[in-house]
């Protein structure tokens, strides 16, 4: 296996390359880049709704537990 390691990685620094050189490679890069910009404000959103379902999920599990506690 490791005599792969070398044309694996010489096949993948081509491809980063190649990526690079050309005008629409350049123009997708850009726009990963574009997106990875407004990740954090998507994270921050989700973790938001998140932390309100949590709340929500443990408000039921302290009802369920006074109502078993109240029981008979």
């Amino acid at each position: 296996m490791r005599k792969w390691y070398v044309p694996v990685t010489l096949l993948g620094l081509s491809g980063v390359g190649m990526l690079m050189l050309t005008d629409r490679g350049r123009g997708a890069l850009r726009r990963v880049f574009e997106r990875l910009q407004h990740a954090p404000e998507g994270i921050l959103d989700w973790n938001e709704a998140a932390q309100k379902e949590l709340d929500r999920i443990q408000a039921a599990l302290a009802r369920v537990a006074a109502s078993l506690e109240s029981a008979p």
